[in-house]
């Protein structure tokens, strides 16, 4: 590469780096000033987990801090989704810096949490990670075991998102741990098609990169570079620096294979800056043993030793095995050119044993004996699927019938309701149309009442009463023969004067003016004092009759229990009468009781009389009850209740 090309490259890097530093440092600032207003503990959890994330690009000690902080908070308040979703991300964050065993055991508690808390998706991607480590440690078998038992947690949970990042480690099991190129790339497009489907960019960029380690391992370098730059150009859209990191990485290995070793150099440069700022020790193991090559090829011999070395060194101490076999072959290399055949010998030694413990034929059975299960496993569902699709065609048939039969028993069933309630409207409306009969026929018979009490009082009470000042006025006028005729003529004039009286008496028992001005119980006290004692003693009880009640209910209570008295007066022989009147909140409750001779109330003649039949027929127009009790010698008690509503 031309060294114009190489600075103008470093220095788009330089702005891009440090343009993203800065938006960096504006999201963490913004996730603080949020933690400081927040109050809810588990809304805090998830800001420290922000803060976890921005800082792990950056400061791998402060988002250590922070995801501490949070995971405590977490489990102190019983908030079970955001602790497992913290020991994910910590344990994940442990893998990529190296600390494999510490990590496993973090993902493993995350694990128990989402299968207490029935978490399906969450379980799935805690068994992909548990694949990773296994992958780092370049354990392909039990890497594949975990990815395909987190695959159908994450179809259980429906979560494309998780299904789509599973194809992409079953791929790369395909590709690097049994270099069965042409299947990792139809697991990278099963994936590529669910991220589009998503519109998951960071998806995307992964499905990307991995195509272009497959092109790469089967040696199509020119579509291996394409799907490469493809991938470094979402990364740097999302930001995504260790991603970045590892685009740089592999194109920097293309660039190598084509033996275009200044770009590689330049590449892995920018490759380990990236990893080394995000303390990326694996990705710094990488690219010391990346690098060692190139300086092998560009016979700088001193700089390739040193990076052997520190990929050997770095490796060891974080138990990522890949950089230190190819380290040990590039050191066997380094000492053949030396001239060093003995120790060109003993690391080419150490490169066989280390790489055939890694993969070989039992292995590579074992990964497509997994392969095989899955694939068996997924065309046993297919089968279930179809058996299910096929039933449930069935019970839709059979459903469709029942629902047939159901709607046309509904439908004889509303026509029966509809007809019923056709039926009591019709009733009720016979009903409201009695009661409109009734009371027309009360109301126009009080009407006539006060009409004919009126003429009374006003037509001929007025005439009885001029008849009367007239004959007085003349009584001195007349010489009367004897006495007898004066005595005959005083007679005429207290005639006059009783009929005036009896005239006003009848009047007022029609239209009582009692009722008119001050109510029920008053008007009936008033009915009641006309009545001889010597004839019949009434005793009269009323309670809750302070305040008015409706005009209707007085006239009709009033007419009705005039009537019972008429009829104990007329027909009883009584000497004793008690009448009660009690208003409640159920309504009024009225008892009229003589100790008369009574009468058979199973006699038809006696119950339906005119009197009687016309109490009922008042009382139900209230819509009450009235009850006669009685027998012959034994008196006779009415009861009426009437709802005030």
């Amino acid at each position: 590469m031309p060294s114009s090309k190489k600075y103008l490259l470093a220095f788009c890097l330089f702005f891009f780096f440090h343009t993203a530093f800065a938006q960096n440092a504006e999201k963490i600032a913004a996730i603080n000033a949020k933690l400081s207003s927040e109050k809810t503990d588990s809304n805090r959890v998830m800001l420290l987990n922000d803060l976890f994330v921005q800082y792990r690009e950056y400061d791998s000690a402060k988002a250590m801090e922070y995801v501490n902080q949070a995971t405590s908070l977490a489990h102190k308040i019983g908030f079970d989704k955001g602790e497992s979703l913290l020991l994910l991300n910590k344990g994940v964050f442990l893998n990529l810096n190296g600390e494999n065993d510490e990590a496993e055991k973090l993902i493993n508690q995350s694990l128990n949490i989402r299968v207490r808390i029935n978490d399906f998706s969450g379980q799935g991607y805690c068994l992909r990670s548990l694949g990773n480590i296994q992958y780092d440690k370049n354990d392909y078998t039990k890497a594949l075991e975990y990815y395909l038992a987190a695959a159908p947690k994450f179809e259980k949970a429906n979560d494309l998102k998780g299904l789509s990042g599973d194809y992409i480690w079953v791929g790369n099991v395909f590709n690097e741990g049994l270099h069965q190129f042409n299947k990792a790339v139809e697991y990278f497009d099963k994936s590529l098609v669910l991220a589009k489907q998503l519109n998951d960019s960071s998806l995307m960029s992964y499905d990307y990169n991995n195509l272009g380690q497959a092109y790469y391992f089967a040696k199509n370098y020119d579509s291996a570079l394409y799907y490469y730059r493809q991938s470094r150009q979402l990364k740097e859209l999302l930001e995504d620096d260790r991603g970045l990191g590892n685009a740089f990485s592999n194109i920097s290995n293309v660039f190598f294979d084509r033996k275009e070793y200044d770009s590689a150099a330049v590449y892995n440069t920018y490759a380990f800056n990236i990893r080394q700022k995000q303390n990326d020790k694996k990705g710094m193991a990488t690219s010391y043993s990346n690098g060692a090559n190139i300086y092998l090829q560009q016979k700088n011999y001193t700089a390739a030793f040193e990076d052997y070395n520190k990929a050997i060194a770095l490796g060891n101490e974080i138990g990522f095995k890949e950089p230190v076999i190819e380290s040990y072959n590039g050191l066997s290399q380094y000492y053949e050119i030396k001239g060093d055949t003995k120790l060109a010998l003993e690391y080419y030694k150490k490169y066989k044993l280390a790489n055939d413990s890694i993969f070989n034929s039992g292995i590579s059975q074992q990964l497509s004996t997994l392969q095989t299960k899955y694939e068996t496993t997924k065309k046993q569902q297919l089968i279930n699927e179809q058996q299910f699709e096929l039933t449930k065609k069935q019970y839709w048939i059979y459903g469709s019938a029942g629902l047939l039969a159901l709607v046309c028993l509904l439908s004889y069933s509303y026509y029966r309701r509809y007809k019923l309630k056709q039926e009591k409207r019709l009733q009720v409306e016979v009903m409201r149309q009695q009661d409109l009969s009734t009371k027309a026929v009360i109301v126009a018979e009080e009407n006539e009442r006060r009409r004919i009490a009126a003429d009374l009082h006003d037509g001929v009470g007025q005439m009885m009463s001029a008849a009367k000042m007239n004959l007085s006025a003349f009584e001195n006028d007349i010489p009367f023969k004897d006495d007898q005729q004066k005595i005959s003529f005083e007679k005429i004039i207290n005639l006059v004067d009783e009929s005036c009286k009896e005239i006003r008496s009848v009047s007022h028992q029609m239209m009582p003016n009692a009722l008119l001005k001050s109510g029920l119980a008053s008007a009936i006290k008033e009915f009641i004092d006309k009545i001889d004692t010597r004839v019949l003693k009434v005793n009269l009880h009323t309670e809750g009759l302070n305040e008015r009640l409706d005009g209707n209910v007085e006239t009709v209570l009033y007419r009705v229990i005039q009537e019972c008295v008429n009829n104990v007066i007329k027909h009883s022989g009584a000497n004793s009468l008690d009448i009660s009147l009690i208003k409640d909140t159920d309504g009024i409750a009225a008892t009229i009781e003589d100790n008369g001779k009574g009468f058979n109330i199973t006699n038809k003649e006696n119950i339906e009389g005119i009197g009687l039949k016309n109490i009922r027929s008042r009382i139900e127009f209230l819509k009450g009850t009235v009850d006669f009790d009685s027998s012959p010698g034994n008196g006779t008690l009415v009861a009426i209740h009437v709802p005030l509503v």
